[in-house]
Parts: C-alpha cells; structure tokens; sequence
C-alpha cells in the first residue's frame, strides 16, 4: 500500500508532500511524545499524532517516515508546512480522531500501530 492509496482510501487532505505520495507504507505507529516516535517508529511508517509544530517533520525526517497524518481536523502550523516542503514528507489531515483513525488504517491492512 501507498501513501497516496491511504489518501483515497480515507480522504486523507493532503497539506505539504503531495510529491512523495508514491511512498510504500510499511506500517503505522500512533503517539505523541516525540522521544518515543524516535525510539519506536520505523522506516516507511505512517505515524498518527496530534502534534502540529515543526519538530513534527524533523522526527519524521530523521526516522524516514512515509507521511505524517494529523487526527481529529487538526491543521499544522505554518512552519510545519515549510519545513515539511522542503523536506518532502507528506502531512496529511484526518478528521477522525485518533483512536477511530488507527482501527481503521489497521482493518485495511496497516500492522504495528503502537498506542502510547
């Protein structure tokens, strides 16, 4: 699965990265204590948080996330976005929150989402 048949699948808003959404998605995980994405998170995995600051994108960077999706509506800030740009990951906007969102992407397919 791709991130951009994630995007479809849920319609998923797609806020920065529209160009890497050609992405293999190899798992999820959900949490917000940015030390424990690092610790936890692996390589091509969507991560679910409702985080919006632009540490957000640098985690992500550094663990070589698939995309980053915002629960619960949630829009990130304006320096996210740039941040996000220019380092080509994909921020995306459920309006599901959490909980609802990571049960759903586990029933189309998306293993080894951790709750913290």
């Amino acid at each position: 699965m791709k991130v951009e048949d994630l995007v479809k699948f849920f319609g998923l808003e797609v806020k920065a990265g529209d160009g890497q959404l050609h992405q293999e998605v190899t798992g999820g995980y959900v949490g917000d204590l940015l030390s424990d994405v690092i610790a936890h998170s692996l390589r091509g995995n969507v991560w679910v948080t409702i985080q919006t600051h632009p540490n957000i994108v640098a985690v992500a960077s550094m663990k070589e996330l698939a995309a980053i999706i915002l629960a619960g509506g949630r829009e990130p800030d304006p320096e996210t976005l740039k941040k996000a740009e220019e380092e080509g990951i994909p921020v995306l906007i459920s309006l599901l929150p959490a909980f609802e969102l990571v049960g759903r992407l586990y029933q189309a397919g998306v293993a080894g989402i951790v709750s913290c």
